[in-house]
């Protein structure tokens, strides 16, 4: 599964002035929705930790203990002075060789970045882009490339991407071998009324299932997919895990 989580506060237009108690509210809500859906990997943006603006803890923590997710690794991709936040990945499995990486910066908006982990014999990648320029996007994708061409575990990247499906993410998906559920439909929409949300897998992987998760709890919409290993014997494929996102 991925989601932008919006620092926590859940469909207020923003965090700052809402109270530590709202938050854990919102959080709640969040967690209700993870232990029905059950994913077993859960990559979150916009995923606090303790910052002055949405109630002074530790939100990716809080979260883990409410949804009951053993591992979890937080990149601050935004640190203090300013409130700290950035990209996480919740586990029911060992997040192996954790890695945080923050994009160059590019004034006027905020800093940006993915973590990445090994999930069993699975790489996975929780990235947010930059949202206001195209331009920004293509040099982000550009460093992300970078740093996961060289991997030679299956991939699974999730994230807010901040575009549709475009040159851009044609480009990374071509440059890391990776595919899209039906990257071209117009019955997926996961901000307002735009697929901002996706989740690109390898090759040797496929979708089972897709779907754009109702719940309202944030800005956006989660994105959850069942994803399996595609063996040559298609009758004797082994699933990578029960709900791998």
């Amino acid at each position: 599964m991925t989601l932008n989580v919006a620092h926590g506060r859940g469909t207020a237009l923003h965090q700052t002035g809402l109270q530590a108690a709202e938050f854990e509210a919102n959080l709640e809500a969040l967690a209700r929705m993870l232990r029905r859906e059950r994913p077993d990997v859960v990559a979150l943006q916009e995923a606090d930790g303790p910052s002055f603006w949405s109630g002074g803890f530790d939100h990716v923590g809080r979260l883990a203990a409410l949804a009951g997710y053993p591992h979890r690794f937080r990149g601050r991709h935004v640190a203090a002075p300013q409130p700290s936040y950035g990209t996480a990945l919740l586990a029911t499995r060992p997040l192996a060789n954790p890695v945080s990486h923050r994009f160059a910066p590019s004034l006027p908006t905020p800093l940006k970045g993915f973590v990445v982990a090994t999930v069993g014999d699975v790489d996975v990648v929780s990235v947010h882009l930059d949202f206001l320029r195209e331009g920004v996007r293509r040099s982000q994708v550009a460093e992300l490339v970078a740093a996961l061409r060289s991997r030679d575990r299956p991939l699974i990247l999730l994230g807010d991407f901040n575009t549709e499906w475009g040159a851009t993410l044609r480009h990374l998906a071509d440059a890391l071998g990776l595919h899209a559920f039906a990257p071209e439909a117009d019955d997926r929409d996961t901000f307002q009324d735009r697929r901002l949300d996706w989740i690109l897998i390898s090759r040797e992987l496929e979708f089972v299932r897709h779907a754009v998760v109702p719940d309202v709890l944030s800005d956006h919409r989660a994105v959850v997919a069942d994803i399996r290993r595609t063996e040559p014997d298609t009758k004797q494929r082994r699933p990578v895990g029960k709900r791998l996102e």
